[in-house]
């Protein structure tokens, strides 16, 4: 008799010892398988929740001082690069810089290469800018920081900012490999 109750323990016991091992494994599984999201999104480089937050207004002041940053430098290697090319007559653009006591700046024996050169300038405000030029052939023109026509009359600089003078071969004829011209600014407050 003992052998009959003892089998009869053991099939009692069998379901519920398959069912016991059918939950670890779910549960193993499942698990496993949380741990292997969180340690994916935890890997990636775009993670959920930094997509979900919103700019904050410190990273919206960083980026825009870095992009003026950028373009104060570029600023700077253009203005570099004009001031070395005010010494040569055949590069452009050009800085013109007035000499100590002296209203106008005069450029002798210039030559234009391409079919504008650009002068750089810094005037303070309220004084008046004039261009002219030895030839008719050349439209002088203010570009930055408005558009002027110096045909028209002097320019007031009505702002401390960089202007740029633009003198463009406007003739009826093909311009010349290299057009040579005088040009003279005068700054006068």
């Amino acid at each position: 008799m003992k052998k009959q109750y003892s089998a009869k323990n053991n099939n009692i016991c069998k379901p519920a010892k398959t069912f016991l091992k059918l939950n670890n494994k779910r549960i193993v599984l499942f698990g496993s398988a949380i741990f292997s999201i969180l340690f994916i999104s935890a890997c990636s480089p775009d993670s959920i929740f930094e997509d979900s937050m919103p700019m904050t207004e410190a990273t919206a002041n960083n980026a825009d001082k870095t992009l003026q940053e950028a373009q104060e430098i570029e600023d700077n290697i253009r203005n570099s690069y004009a001031r070395l090319a005010s010494q040569r007559s055949d590069v452009c653009p050009k800085l013109i810089q007035e000499d100590v006591g002296s209203q106008v700046v005069e450029r002798t024996a210039e030559v234009m290469v391409d079919d504008y050169c650009d002068y750089f300038l810094y005037p303070q405000e309220g004084q008046n800018i004039s261009v002219k030029v030895n030839n008719r052939q050349i439209e002088a023109l203010l570009i930055v920081p408005t558009l002027h026509n110096f045909a028209n009359g002097d320019y007031q600089v009505s702002s401390y900012d960089k202007h740029v003078i633009r003198l463009a071969y406007n003739g009826a004829d093909y311009k010349p490999e290299n057009f040579i011209y005088d040009v003279a600014v005068t700054i006068a407050n």
